[in-house]
């Protein structure tokens, strides 16, 4: 009752409590919070609360076992999904023969500009961990061997050509030939290379859960961090993770909209 009183003296955004707090226990409290007409709209469990101010999904990892991760994960509808592809399709198909030629331009000065392969192919990890090659604008300088690292700030394997081409995403756009073909989405979490995900899924419990959609060009991920290091790839799964939990058409037109902000920005640096 002590709590009941506070609540009607004082004024609040929220009233947090915890998410495993004992059912009998937080029923007892929401019938007295309708009694004494507190609004109970203003109650979130803590996840609710870390989702709403932060726009993430919180990884509790160290008391979640891999067994019970997917129960804890609001998976995404068969109805959804079939509208998702059909959109993806779609854009594919009108896109692509759009843009063939700033794709072209942007191979042939590749080509011209640095020594290697204009397109860059990488087995990737997609849907269901099935494995698909990419297929990007080489953007570093080319090496046999291919690279085993991230990039990152001021990496000098980038080219002038591809700082140019990273900034405005132009080294994605060949990208839309795997949607075309299924294996990606426009929006959807970033696909990763085997041994990354091999990684990060011995790390954190949560991170196959990236593969139950497919991967995608853009995300929630990038448009909220799009200069993220490899030290912040957890920070990044939150973000996936809130996307997963959160699938809709809004949010997919907001990541839209927001992928268009980012590329703007990166433009005037």
């Amino acid at each position: 009752m002590r709590l009941i009183k506070y609540l009607k003296q004082n004024y609040y955004d929220y009233i947090v409590i915890d998410k495993w707090t004992g059912e009998s226990i937080l029923n007892q409290f929401l019938s007295l919070a309708q009694f004494y007409d507190i609004p109970v709209k203003k109650i979130v469990n803590i996840v609710e609360f870390y989702e709403k101010t932060t726009y993430c999904c919180p990884m509790i990892h160290s008391v979640v076992s891999e067994e019970s991760v997917y129960s804890m994960i609001d998976l995404p509808s068969k109805k959804f999904l079939a509208i998702k592809r059909l959109m993806d399709w779609g854009i594919s198909v009108i896109f692509l023969p759009l843009l063939l030629p700033v794709i072209l331009i942007a191979a042939i000065l590749t080509k011209l500009t640095s020594k290697g392969p204009a397109i860059f192919k990488q087995e990737r990890v997609g849907i269901n961990g099935k494995i698909f090659t990419l297929f990007k604008i080489r953007t570093m300088v080319f090496s046999p061997e291919g690279y085993q690292t991230h990039t990152v700030p001021g990496d000098k394997r980038i080219t002038k050509l591809g700082k140019f081409l990273r900034k405005t995403k132009i080294d994605e756009l060949p990208q839309l030939w795997n949607v075309f073909k299924g294996e990606m989405s426009i929006i959807g979490p970033r696909p990763e290379r085997f041994d990354i995900v091999e990684k990060y899924a011995l790390k954190n419990n949560f991170y196959n859960i990236r593969h139950i959609i497919k991967p995608g060009i853009t995300g929630w991920a990038q448009v909220n961090n799009p200069t993220a290091t490899p030290e912040e790839t957890i920070e990044k799964l939150e973000y996936d993770m809130f996307y997963i939990n959160n699938l809709s058409l809004r949010l997919e037109l907001q990541i839209l909209l927001r992928t268009v902000g980012v590329v703007s920005s990166l433009e005037s640096l």
